[in-house]
């Protein structure tokens, strides 16, 4: 069996290549109407996958990445565009990263804070999805605030807006989406974490790994050639 089968055998035994996408970072992936596809890197990545390999995509869309985490111990998918996350390494391998995504906080309007370090303060609450890599980087480095884990990172929203929490963490893009929608906030400057997103697949598939880890050089090679 070469090379390129046993990678076949592993994230694509139905012919199909399964790919979970996080539709919470627009900077990643999104829905566009005009092009009536996801489009954005994950998508591009996703496609670059197939033509190579020479097999069909399903692009899979979940809400978040607690929601790809659970789907995979139903086997909804072979390959997830998703944040690196160490303490997930027993479960999935990790590719390099393709891109990395920025995180902050969303405030009120009327809020003293003006940059991410001042909302590391005493008594400040914030609300943050619990699963997100940038939750567990908070949860590391916040000295004296206190963050109050939610289901989601519309929870966190959710909870800012009910004026059940001082700040929301999140993805850069998604917060810029949500002060769009929702009125009387805005995002402090700066950002307290950079979040490196990779092609995760479950740790049994190796030669996967392997192929991932060799494609994602080779792509960033190639994006950073003149």
């Amino acid at each position: 069996m070469s090379t390129r089968e046993k990678v076949l055998s592993e994230i694509a035994p139905a012919g199909v290549i399964r790919a979970a996408v996080n539709m919470s970072n627009a900077a990643l992936v999104r829905w566009d109407d005009q092009a009536g596809a996801l489009v954005g890197p994950s998508a591009q990545i996703g496609h670059k996958i197939a033509e190579q390999l020479d097999r069909g995509l399903s692009l899979i869309q979940y809400g978040s990445a607690a929601d790809i985490l659970a789907a995979s111990d139903r086997g909804e998918w072979d390959i997830a565009f998703i944040a690196s996350d160490p303490s997930r390494a027993d479960r999935f391998s990790f590719s390099p990263p393709y891109i990395s995504v920025r995180a902050t906080y969303l405030v009120p309007e009327d809020s003293a804070f003006r940059t991410v370090g001042d909302v590391d303060a005493e008594g400040v609450r914030i609300a943050s999805a619990r699963s997100a890599a940038y939750t567990k980087q908070l949860d590391r480095i916040l000295e004296k605030a206190t963050v109050s884990h939610t289901d989601s990172p519309a929870a966190a929203i959710d909870l800012l807006v009910g004026s059940q929490c001082d700040a929301a963490a999140g993805l850069t893009e998604f917060l810029v989406q949500s002060s769009e929608r929702i009125s009387g906030f805005r995002l402090v400057e700066g950002a307290f974490s950079e979040i490196p997103q990779t092609i995760a697949v479950h740790r049994r598939a190796i030669h996967a790994s392997a192929f991932f880890a060799d494609f994602v050089h080779r792509l960033n090679a190639s994006a950073g050639a003149p």
